[in-house]
């Protein structure tokens, strides 16, 4: 998937602020993508003790979702590829919309489960679709920080999942409490998830096609109202150089099938490899377990319920406010010297909190932390978020939908967030149990992994930063 790249750097303002709504629309898939995945961290002790779950299943309960995810993610490159970005969006919104709904008021762990599985297959779908088209619809001199909108939407979305579990945990009297309905709040965090899913499908009928799109399907015409819109060209015959260029990418291209993504000694094609390896670092440095167990963490080392739910929100904040700060520098500063500072201060930090739980006294059943290893470990968790905010967690999305070559991109995106959701499903499944043995154990894995990390993009990632989609290398 290409890019109607090539707007004047001078272009208006009126211009560049169209393509940024057009962006933010599209980014809405992020907002129900960390919505649907952290809405989860309030429920976590409610749903086990209403459904009796040992530590394994409650983590199967809280991770399951990410199963789906990684299975939309899969199909969502030939889904938009076939239907259009938009049509694409709109189903994933209305997948979300029933999974939210159906979690709300399942009566077993088992509908439970498979109504999580709707709702990742909804999200692995968005998690797709929206970087690709974002970039497709961005000129290059900001393509960088409209893709972080992505993250930034992800971020915003888990704060506001966090935001509404403590609100109405607190207006129940606990997540386990009946709230409206006699239903428990717990149920009620799910239900919420129907909001945000109704009104990103109502934004997706509100943004065009993408134009690459819309000239594969043999729409020049729509293609260059589109164009006009996005680019803001200063002239009728640059827009028409455009409009060539696509036609000829496209002319130049076959049509896209799984064998494009291998070849070599290591079957896949390397850049196949770097993406995924991007996509399973960026989970296997734990930073789920923070947006998907926090609440549950803080409470098991001795903080009150509603303590816990407000150092998860504050952390959430601190979240938004560092991918902010990422927007602003990754065209500025560069993708790979983000990754490395983020994987530096991100094994600094695991490390510190691995040794702070290290100092736990009380034993497995009723761990705490004395002073002054719960400050330590709170400032180390919140410095861990701003090190993973300002690089791994933008930067990746930026880099999955601009690094590949045209004629796999959708493809090797879609492997590569399959990946992704694999991996994040390893780390959030495994974590309870991990944690019930040794906590100190799980953090310095996690740790391990950041800097492992920092050698993988320091010796395979390749800067992107202004490189135009048609220039990508293989």
């Amino acid at each position: 998937m290409s890019t109607p790249e090539g707007a004047s750097p001078r272009a208006p303002r009126h211009a560049r602020l169209r393509v940024l709504l057009i962006a933010a629309a599209a980014a809405l898939g992020g907002f129900l993508f960390g919505f649907d995945t952290a809405v989860i961290n309030g429920a976590v002790d409610a749903l086990r003790h209403a459904f009796r779950l040992s530590a394994g299943w409650t983590g199967f309960a809280v991770s399951c979702a990410l199963l789906g995810s990684a299975l939309g993610a899969w199909y969502a490159g030939r889904l938009a590829d076939r239907f259009g970005r938009v049509h694409t969006m709109q189903v994933a919104a209305a997948v979300l919309a029933a999974g939210a709904l159906g979690a709300g008021l399942a009566t077993s762990v088992g509908a439970l489960i498979a109504w999580r599985v709707v709702a990742g297959i909804g999200i692995g779908v968005a998690s797709v679709v929206a970087p690709a088209y974002i970039a497709e619809i961005s000129p290059a001199g900001i393509r960088g920080r409209l893709g972080s909108m992505q993250q930034l939407a992800i971020v915003l979305g888990i704060f506001v999942a966090l935001l509404s579990d403590a609100w109405l945990a607190d207006s129940a009297g606990g997540a386990g409490q009946a709230l409206w309905l006699g239903l428990g709040a717990w149920r009620w965090m799910f239900i919420v998830g129907v909001v945000p899913a109704a009104i990103y499908g109502s934004l997706a009928l509100t943004v065009p096609e993408s134009p690459r799109h819309l000239v594969a399907k043999g729409r020049t015409g729509d293609a260059l109202r589109v164009l006009r819109k996005v680019l803001a060209l200063d002239s009728e015959p640059a827009l028409q150089q455009k409009l060539h260029d696509i036609e000829h990418s496209l002319q130049s291209e076959h049509k896209p099938a799984w064998r494009d993504l291998f070849g070599g000694a290591a079957g896949l094609l390397p850049i196949v490899w770097i993406g995924i390896l991007l996509s399973i670092f960026q989970q296997f440095v734990g930073i789920n377990v923070i947006f998907y167990y926090s609440a549950t963490l803080w409470h098991s080392v001795g903080f009150s319920e509603a303590d816990a739910f407000a150092l998860t929100v504050a952390t959430s904040v601190v979240n938004v406010l560092v991918t902010l700060v990422a927007i602003a520098l990754v065209d500025r500063v560069g993708r790979k010297a983000l990754l490395v500072t983020g994987s530096g201060g991100m094994a600094v930090t695991l490390a510190l909190m691995a040794w702070c739980f290290a100092q736990a006294t009380g034993g497995a059943a009723a761990p705490s932390l004395p002073a002054p290893w719960g400050p330590v470990a709170l400032v180390a968790a919140n410095l861990y978020v701003v090190f993973f905010g300002v690089s791994w967690g933008p930067v990746v999305w930026v880099l999955l939908g601009e690094m590949f070559p045209n004629r796999i991109r959708a493809m090797a995106l879609a492997v590569a967030a399959s990946a992704q959701w694999l991996a994040n499903f390893a780390i959030t499944s495994s974590f309870p149990a991990m944690a019930q043995w040794s906590l100190p154990f799980a953090y310095g894995v996690y740790a391990a992994f950041a800097t492992l990390s920092l050698l993988f993009v320091l010796r395979f990632v390749r800067e992107t930063r202004g490189v135009e989609l048609e220039d990508m290398p293989g």
